[in-house]
C-alpha cells in the first residue's frame, strides 16, 4: 500500500487521529480542547443548509449535527494532508496552495481545480485592493468562481453536485 493510501485509511475513521505531540504543539498553554472544539459552529452549518433548501424547508437538530460532523471531518481530512505536506517540506504554515495540492493528492481533482481558480481570483482581488491602498473585504461570488454547482429550480441556491460540471 502506498503512503497516500495509508494516510487516507488512517484518516477515514469517525474520529480523526492526531499525534498527541502535534496537538500539544498547537495548543496555547497546557489546556487541551474539548471534543466540540474541532467542530464548525452549528449555527453557521444550519444557516448554510437553510440557504441550499426551499424557503419553507425544516432542518432537524440531528441533521444539523450530522452535517456539522461531516463538514468538520472533511476539513480536518484535507487540512491533515496539507499539514503532512508542509511538515515534509519543513514549513509551519499551511497556505491555500497547500490545501489545493492536498485535495488533488486525495483524489478531489475537480474540486481542487475549482478551489485553485477561486484562490487565484481572491489573490488578484487582494493585489488590486492593496495597490489602491483600500482595506476592503474581498467579495467574490463563490458559486460563480468555483463552478461546481448545478442550479435546480426547486432550490433558492445551488448545491454542489458534480464538480466536473460547469
Amino acid at each position: 500500500m502506498d503512503d497516500v493510501s495509508e494516510r487516507q485509511m488512517h484518516r477515514r475513521g469517525h474520529g480523526y487521529e492526531f499525534d498527541a505531540s502535534e496537538a500539544a504543539n498547537t495548543l496555547s498553554g497546557d489546556a487541551y480542547t474539548s471534543g466540540q472544539d474541532h467542530l464548525l459552529p452549528i449555527a453557521n452549518v444550519g444557516r448554510i443548509m437553510k440557504k441550499a433548501l426551499p424557503p419553507n424547508a425544516k432542518i432537524s437538530k440531528q441533521a444539523k449535527e450530522t452535517m456539522q460532523e461531516c463538514a468538520s471531518e472533511f476539513i480536518g481530512f484535507i487540512t491533515g494532508e496539507a499539514a503532512d505536506s508542509c511538515q515534509k517540506n519543513n514549513r509551519k504554515t499551511i497556505n491555500g496552495d497547500d490545501i489545493c495540492a492536498a485535495m488533488k493528492t486525495l483524489g478531489l481533482d475537480d474540486y481542487a481545480d475549482a478551489m485553485r481558480r477561486y484562490l487565484h481570483r481572491y489573490k488578484e482581488h487582494e493585489e488590486r485592493a492593496s495597490s489602491r491602498d483600500h482595506n476592503r473585504i474581498a467579495c467574490i461570488d463563490v458559486v460563480d468562481e468555483l463552478s461546481v454547482s448545478k442550479t435546480s429550480s426547486s432550490r433558492r441556491h445551488p448545491l454542489p453536485t458534480n464538480p466536473s460540471e460547469g
